[in-house]
């Protein structure tokens, strides 16, 4: 295949996007990538060379991304071929946004303003809910109070005067973008009057300034379901703020945090709690009374219960969050030891002392001896 030899009239688009003529499409891309960030007008305001060179870059690219005009190219010095339209930034002016879009995608939509606002979801908020064990075992309900942004009434929203709208933006004509010529070609920026939207309020609503919404204390019922634990989040959807541009609100997120209890400790889906006896009941036996969040609860104590003995109550625990069945709770039994003694009570317990003797703490020497003594 002939080589083109280039004369002073003719440009060298690969030495202007500084690749060699056995270039990749990828590596021509990257190249265009990074010139035209360096040399956009946006970058360099005022700036005659920049215009110049970025104009270049365009023409260049334009020619050596298309296949067919790039084999035209490396053949007869043009994009066209002989009789054609000599390559340049006049042959692609009708695909020179397809160009930054494929190129860029939104990275020069900041600077060309093409999109207008477009409808946003209100950000999301969060309330922090402290609720006690009952509560959380049980399910509650709630009212709550949440500061955010509401509708205003008197304007409906619109930001404008009662009896009065928004207006046509003078400055963009009710476009909601400025178009306007920088040097070789044309730039599309947002109004920024009107901030896109192509209308502005002439005369705002007294009450909310002109901002279609008032901050104000909102109430909502929050239903907290049984088995919730610290750190459940529930979610409210629509009582966030208010979304943007006909967007829709954004959500509530209600995290909860369930309070110790004095009396119940919980592991899980259990219940633990330590319920003391009295010394007869351990060594006779009985039957007593055990508190529990669902009423109160008969327990047998066999004879002979040691201290720290547990107990468990099955069903009587936290419920599984969403259904499913409880968990249980553990009594632990310690005996209570009194501290202060009647007469009678020291009489008692004298006499029974002196039948029992030293049994127990004989039979407890005899178990170290026992265990102290090798074998033989």
């Amino acid at each position: 295949m002939p080589i083109c030899q280039y004369t002073n009239d003719m440009k060298d688009y690969y030495r202007i996007l500084g690749v060699d003529r056995g270039a990749s499409d990828e590596e021509i891309k990257s190249a265009f990538r990074k010139l035209a960030r360096k040399y956009h007008p946006d970058h360099n305001p005022d700036n005659r060379e920049a215009e110049e060179r970025f104009k270049e870059i365009n023409e260049a690219y334009a020619c050596l991304s298309d296949p067919q005009k790039r084999a035209n190219y490396d053949r007869f010095g043009t994009a066209e071929g002989f009789g054609g339209a000599e390559a340049g930034f006049g042959g692609f002016s009708g695909t020179f946004s397809d160009v930054f879009e494929d190129i860029f995608g939104d990275f020069f939509g900041t600077f060309t303003g093409r999109r207008r606002p477009r409808p946003a979801k209100g950000a999301d908020l969060r309330y922090d809910l402290e609720i006690n064990l009952e509560e959380a075992v049980r399910g509650v309900e709630k009212e709550i109070k949440i500061p955010r942004w509401l509708r205003c009434e008197a304007c409906d929203g619109s930001g404008a005067r009662p009896g009065t709208r928004p207006v046509r933006c003078p400055e963009c004509g009710g476009s909601g973008q400025i178009h306007f010529q920088q040097g070789f070609f044309s730039v599309t920026r947002t109004c920024g009057r009107c901030g896109g939207d192509g209308e502005f309020i002439a005369e705002p609503c007294k009450k909310c300034g002109g901002r279609g919404s008032v901050r104000r204390f909102r109430k909502i019922s929050v239903r907290v379901p049984p088995g919730v634990d610290t750190g459940t989040r529930l979610r409210m959807a629509g009582e966030g703020e208010l979304g943007s541009h006909g967007g829709p609100p954004g959500d509530l997120f209600i995290v909860l945090a369930v309070k110790p209890h004095r009396f119940f400790k919980r592991e899980g889906l259990n219940l633990y709690c330590d319920v003391p006896i009295t010394f007869p009941q351990a060594a006779l036996g009985g039957e007593i009374e055990v508190p529990t969040l669902y009423g109160p609860e008969k327990l047998r104590i066999p004879a002979g219960t040691p201290s720290g003995k547990e107990f468990v109550l099955k069903g009587k625990g936290v419920p599984r969050l969403g259904g499913g069945g409880k968990g249980n709770q553990v009594v632990r039994v310690y005996i209570d030891v009194p501290r202060k003694l009647n007469q009678r009570q020291k009489e008692i317990l004298q006499e029974f002392a002196e039948l029992t003797g030293d049994e127990v703490h004989r039979g407890f020497m005899d178990k170290l001896k026992d265990f102290f003594t090798p074998a033989d």
